[in-house]
């Protein structure tokens, strides 16, 4: 979940691309500023990551524990 004046959502972005692409998975990026739904749950909350409907990480991510999740471990 980003938004879309989020500089720590652009990094972040940045940041897991390779190890999601790594580990097979497909990254979608959901913008909370376009969906009022979205912007309810989360608002100021962003970036966060969710893997299978679930918050994974909120602002930072941790790229060994999200390759870990990401293999199922």
């Amino acid at each position: 979940m980003v938004r879309t004046t989020c500089g720590s959502c652009e990094r972040v972005h940045a940041q897991i691309t390779p190890v999601v692409a790594a580990a097979g998975a497909v990254l979608r990026v959901r913008n909370v500023d376009h969906d009022a739904e979205l912007a309810m749950e989360y608002g100021d909350r962003v970036p966060v990551v969710v893997i299978d409907d679930e918050e994974f990480a909120c602002w930072e991510v941790d790229d060994a524990e999200l390759a870990a999740e990401l293999r199922g471990e």
